[in-house]
């Protein structure tokens, strides 16, 4: 679409400011002023560590947070235009370029449909962008002021095929290097182009990472030192790993008393059904041409095989979603079956379920293990989720099956737009 109406416009701007009107005034107007926008705090005294000497990963955020800075030295680097500017104006200016970003990602990803309604794309942009705010992994990363959104709209749109005219100056695989360098699990990103032979991606994503990570090693030496050297294998800095926050099903085993030797025998064998699994489904929305599920099924990978993953490192469900629907809402009739798929996955993260089980168990119902498995709600979730998106590649190859036979082994998979 080469023109937006400006009526459409208008209305899609609308419906986003109705339907986001709830989320938004709760974390933003309504939220307790001691845990607004905490993480925009983290980034900020990163920013004024840099300019004023300090050990960043020394520094801790006012109580009662007491959060430190756990990010590579070049994230604290590029936070330094927050410390020129007052908390609550960094916080606000965060929230609404992270707002920007979940739209950016809507249109890109949901771009069967919004090519498919024309001018009405605005409008249809809006109402999903406002809607995923209801979930937990998008609401939270508005709550805490995350940086998740900038990463998946980077890795998204280093595997957008085809690429925008403006966007052809930038080698595939560097926009993922650079999310890397920032945080590192964007690195799945490498692990999968690896596993597929795309050796020129991967040569760009290590690259672009390393370079990025040595130019801040000689920007702020002491301070790569103390990450590379430290800070980078204590996952305590992240918080309480056992906590029900942290729902990797590294967490689960914590949280069933598991530690040391036992903790790490009952983790690999998750690791390597998980990893086999959600790699080989990227691999087959790879070879589909089906880069919307190749994104998202590359960065469930991230949620599921870390030691630590918060629900708003779930930001993928922006993509997941899409993903799961393929071209099911601009066919006649509409394949209802993907729609069902696709709305399991955003009913079970518009429920908070770990925080109900918190309240199911603290106060003492019965029975007590419908409040643990409520815990691990979110980490039942993310298979769930891989299981849908696994059934959705599956099917799409059967669709094509029937549309143009498939040759087996062809290395150049047909291509979307």
């Amino acid at each position: 679409m080469s023109r937006l109406s400006r009526p459409h416009l208008l209305l899609g701007v609308l419906l986003f400011a109705v339907i986001a009107a709830w989320p938004l005034a709760k974390f933003l107007l309504l939220f307790p002023q001691d845990q607004w926008q905490v993480d925009v705090q983290v980034y900020r005294e990163g920013g004024i560590s840099v300019l004023q000497g300090r050990d960043i990963y020394a520094q801790m955020t006012q109580p009662p947070q007491l959060l430190p800075f756990t990010y590579p030295p070049i994230a604290a680097f590029l936070s330094v235009p927050l410390a020129f500017v007052p908390f609550t104006v960094a916080a606000w200016a965060w929230s609404i370029t992270q707002l920007l970003a979940n739209v950016a990602i809507v249109w890109i990803a949901w771009y069967r449909v919004r090519e498919r309604v024309g001018v009405w794309a605005p409008v249809l942009v809006g109402v999903v962008a406002a809607g995923f705010l209801w979930t937990q992994p998008v609401g939270d990363g508005i709550r805490f002021a995350q940086v998740n959104a900038f990463l998946v709209l980077m890795c998204l749109l280093d595997l957008r095929r085809p690429r925008p005219a403006w966007l052809l100056k930038v080698p595939p695989g560097m926009l993922v290097g650079m999310a890397m360098a920032i945080k590192l699990t964007p690195g799945v990103f490498v692990i999968h182009y690896l596993l597929n032979k795309r050796w020129r991606e991967a040569g760009w994503a290590i690259g672009t990472a390393t370079f990025v990570s040595v130019a801040a090693w000689l920007v702020l030496p002491q301070a790569s030192f103390a990450f590379w050297g430290g800070a980078l294998s204590d996952p305590t800095r992240l918080g309480p790993n056992d906590g029900s926050a942290n729902q990797a099903f590294r967490a689960t085993l914590l949280r069933r008393g598991l530690e040391g030797s036992e903790l790490t025998l009952a983790w690999a064998p998750w690791l390597l059904v998980m990893g086999s699994i959600v790699f080989w489904v990227a691999r087959r929305a790879y070879r589909q041409g089906d880069w919307v599920a190749e994104s998202a099924a590359v960065g469930l990978s991230g949620f599921l095989l870390s030691p630590v993953s918060w629900v708003h490192h779930l930001h993928w469900i922006m993509v997941i979603v899409p993903a799961i629907l393929g071209w099911a809402l601009t066919r006649s009739p509409v394949d209802r079956r993907r729609v069902g798929a696709a709305a399991v996955v955003v009913a079970w993260f518009v429920c908070t379920m770990p925080f109900w089980g918190v309240l199911w168990k603290r106060e003492g119902r019965d029975p007590r293990w419908f409040g643990d498995l409520l815990v691990e709600g979110n980490v039942i979730g993310s298979v769930v989720v891989l299981a849908l998106l696994a059934w959705a590649v599956h099917r799409t190859d059967r669709e094509r099956a029937r549309e143009t036979p498939v040759v087996e082994g062809d290395p150049a998979p047909r291509v979307s737009a």
